[in-house]
């Protein structure tokens, strides 16, 4: 659930050479008149909003170190690709079983032949893609509340549940709306961000620990996942719980709108570094700044080393990618080709509050200083192609 950055965009010259490709072999995978997975009409995916094949995997040029990391990465996808529903519309379950059985026994020095054996690929839509980064942060915290930390982390509240139908209308996805029901079992939404720093939730004994700074509390929040880090070393590791229900607000986006992003006098980079900067350096206005997301996120203290993602496996530094799995099915390897170092193959394992849409990734970078750096400033262009099973192409055009 990485950080959304400002950034710079650029022409690719990738796009120039393999233009010809994507056009020569530019097939609608759901031809007029054929059935579509029976999602709500308000709820576009991969199928319905179109899917081109692309050039051969063979083609593309993966390097062995990266094929190898994509490789353990689908590995232990496998045992989710294999059972769960794909929302985008594009693979079954049983698409993925020849891969996936194959791959226990691949040799590793050979993770390249895998790939270009048993993929063929695909863009959604233009394949226009827009990679930022996120990390796996670590900020001063205890788990009982002492002087200097008094900034409460919470759990997922019980009374946090979405609206039974009739009670509420649903989402354009067709699920129930996240809320509570009130003294009068009336369903309403949940408390927003201010009404949760001001108490709404105090008391209740949903206390996983205390952080010092509220900034980097925020920031942990965005991305996900994290660590607190005590003075004596002790550590609690943070896994995401829940959500209040309320949609994502990029505060550098109300930072530029405001003019305070920039390179002028008075203005800030617009990378995460350079907008805590500004919080720090503006306390009142830096918290009304982050109280204008109103969604807050809840943890669960999280057991083991691993950081898991949304498929419930781990996930790896330079290998795993945050996407909206009504376009990309969760587990798919991705081909990405574009700046700033996010060209390779990758595999869509989480998911992101603000990862909506067509083509838009997050990239995982680990954990520790460089990780921050990068995933803090980064905003790519550049072209995307999902990697899928052998034959779906043309099992969803009919042939």
């Amino acid at each position: 659930m990485g950080f959304r950055r400002a950034g710079r965009a650029g022409k690719l010259a990738w796009l120039a050479v393999l233009a010809p490709a994507f056009l020569s072999s530019c097939l609608p995978i759901i031809p007029p008149g054929a059935p579509v997975p029976p999602v709500p009409p308000t709820a576009p995916n991969a199928a319905l909003i179109g899917t081109h094949r692309g050039p051969l995997a063979a083609g593309l040029g993966f390097s062995e170190a990266n094929a190898r990391a994509a490789l353990s990465a689908f590995i232990t996808s496998c045992p989710r690709l294999t059972k769960r529903n794909d929302t985008s519309g594009l693979t079954r379950p049983e698409d993925w079983a020849p891969a996936c059985a194959a791959a226990a026994a691949w040799p590793a020095e050979d993770a390249r032949g895998f790939f270009t054996r048993y993929f063929e690929t695909a863009t959604v839509a233009r394949g226009e893609a827009l990679v930022t980064g996120y990390y796996e942060p670590e900020i001063a915290g205890v788990r009982v509340r002492q002087p200097g930390f008094d900034v409460p982390v919470y759990a997922l509240p019980p009374d946090l549940v979405r609206a039974r139908p009739g009670d509420a209308p649903p989402q354009p996805d067709g699920t129930q709306p996240l809320g509570r029901y009130d003294e009068t079992g009336r369903f309403v939404p949940y408390y927003d961000r201010t009404a949760i720093e001001n108490g709404a939730l105090a008391g209740r004994g949903l206390e996983i620990g205390w952080v010092a700074d509220r900034a980097e509390l925020f920031f942990l929040q965005v991305q996900g996942s994290g660590r607190l880090r005590a003075p004596d070393g002790s550590m609690i590791r943070l896994g995401f719980a829940g959500q209040n229900g309320y949609p994502y607000t990029g505060i550098g986006s109300v930072m530029r709108a405001q003019g305070l992003i920039g390179t002028g006098p008075g203005q800030y980079p617009g990378s995460m570094q350079g907008i805590l900067r500004y919080i720090h350096e503006h306390p009142v206005e830096g918290r009304s700044l982050m109280q204008q997301n109103q969604s807050y996120v809840f943890f669960r203290e999280r057991t083991g080393t691993d950081t898991v993602g949304a498929l419930n496996v781990p996930i790896m530094p330079r290998t795993t990618l945050a996407a909206d799995p009504a376009y990309v099915p969760l587990g798919a390897p991705v081909w990405l080709q574009g700046e700033s170092g996010i060209s390779g193959l990758w595999v869509a394992q989480d998911t992101g509050g603000a990862i909506k849409g067509p083509n838009r990734f997050d990239s995982f970078w680990g954990a520790g200083a460089e990780a921050r750096t990068i995933a803090g400033g980064l905003k790519a262009q550049g072209q995307a192609l999902i990697l899928l099973p052998k034959g779906t192409l043309a099992r969803l055009n009919g042939q």
